[in-house]
């Protein structure tokens, strides 16, 4: 009997989202900005190459079809690993399962078992074996049919947390989801939704049942709005959210199950995040791919803890890096440098006995000797089990930047013998002295 096929499709966005990742968006899209060496959606690719079966990759959004990174990226993805890799581009922004409905004959092609589906900007070691196990699981017995089975990820948050996030109510024994609801307003469960889902192709008829009914909903706002007259109809009415449309749907239907996970997930959905997710990859390769790992030698710089130095890069021997860095092609570091938790990007300078904390090195910028660059760490609360990384404004609610990591844009030069403190710094921009707590616009 041959194997069953699978497919698995990645929600990319597009330009207009991403805001909050400004401005290390304005020079790249934010799914391929790189963490722990490489871009953010190639870790979930390569989670996906583990799976037996897994054969094709879909990536949907509203990026342009020619943008040049995306197209580099998706030629460079395949030839690492044995899967087809295609990027489809939605006419607009169809919001979270308009897209999949859309290119629904490009994801039925071949007739899959089933199709794996990710929003972009989550990070995990995700268990999609252990996943896909799972949801086969739940074809034996009468009471479930043989195709028609749902499972999204679950994980466990903190009571207050849990309500920025989806959250599910599922029977203990068998996974069954009860309820879900997104973003409540008071709480539900402490159980929420990983943004990672496994769908049998009968989520199509539930998509087009939502279709429809989106398109009646408008041809009655219509009758009011004469707005709405003037866009064409099917930037009206193609818009699906999969958690507002879909899940809260699926519930309670016997057919939606969660399969439940102890191990690393974050969301990305703020430059500072990053920190924390590179943190969490190098921990990821150190037990599964540790050659990517450097080590301290003789000849080469001190080496503490997790760290990602690309091959091209040129470090100093005198040089400290760690732990929890990344360092990217071409980059230079120079001698008595020290580097923390931070990212230094692509051809970006570090020079002699500079010091890096807690920030982001753009690309083909440049520190210079004896200066300062440090951030304030954006991590979950270490004294609270199950807590996620707090998602804040860029401004508190006296209109005072929150202090986070200091993030400096692409071809920035950042003079020597001078201190940078909680700022972000845009691309192109000058620096003449110190700067604590700004933008620099």
């Amino acid at each position: 009997m041959a194997a069953s096929t699978l497919k698995a499709v990645i929600l990319i966005g597009g330009p207009m989202k991403g805001t909050r990742f400004r401005p290390l968006s304005l020079d790249v899209p934010k799914p391929l900005f790189p963490i722990a060496g490489h871009p953010m959606i190639y870790h979930l690719i390569e989670s996906c190459s583990k799976v037996e079966g897994l054969n094709e990759v879909l990536l949907i959004g509203s990026y342009q079809h020619d943008e040049p990174k995306l197209k580099e990226f998706i030629l460079n993805t395949r030839a690492m690993f044995s899967l087809q890799i295609r990027y489809y581009q939605e006419f607009a922004q169809l919001g979270t399962a308009g897209g999949i409905y859309h290119f629904r004959d490009q994801i039925q092609n071949g007739n899959p078992e089933a199709f794996f589906v990710f929003n972009c900007d989550v990070c995990g070691d995700f268990p999609l074996i252990e996943m896909l196990k799972f949801h086969r699981s739940k074809r034996r017995g009468d009471h479930y049919s043989h195709r028609e089975q749902y499972t999204m990820l679950g994980t466990e948050a903190t009571r207050q947390q849990s309500l920025n996030y989806g959250c599910i109510v599922s029977k203990k024994e068998t996974g069954e989801v009860l309820h879900y609801v997104e973003k409540p307003e008071t709480f539900v469960s402490a159980t929420i939704n990983c943004g990672v889902y496994l769908f049998s192709m009968h989520i199509f008829q539930h998509l087009f049942k939502a279709f429809e009914s989106n398109q009646n909903n408008t041809k009655e706002a219509e009758l009011f709005s004469s707005f709405e007259s003037i866009l064409p109809p099917t930037y009206r009415n193609e818009s699906i959210s999969l958690e507002h449309n879909i899940l809260t749907q699926l519930a309670s239907s016997d057919k939606l199950f969660v399969y439940h996970t102890s191990a690393f997930w974050s969301q990305i959905k703020s430059a500072a995040a990053t920190i924390y997710a590179n943190r969490q990859y190098l921990k990821i390769y150190r037990k599964q791919n540790p050659d990517l790992l450097c080590e301290s030698s003789d000849l080469g710089p001190r080496i503490i803890g997790d760290v990602y130095i690309h091959k091209t890069a040129q470090v100093d021997p005198t040089a400290v890096i760690g732990p929890n860095v990344s360092v990217g092609k071409g980059a230079i570091i120079g001698a008595g440098v020290r580097i923390r938790e931070s990212l230094i990007l692509e051809n970006a300078q570090i020079h002699d006995h500079a010091c890096i904390l807690y920030s982001i090195i753009g690309w083909d910028s440049s520190v210079g000797a004896y200066t300062r660059v440090e951030g304030t760490p954006n991590d979950p609360n270490p004294d609270k089990p199950f807590s996620k990384i707090e998602v804040k404004g860029l401004f508190n609610d006296k209109g005072q930047l929150n202090p986070s990591i200091t993030t400096i844009g692409s071809r920035v030069q950042v003079p020597a013998e001078i201190l940078i403190l909680n700022t972000i710094v845009l691309p192109n921009k000058g620096i003449s002295g110190s700067e604590v707590n700004k933008i620099i616009l």
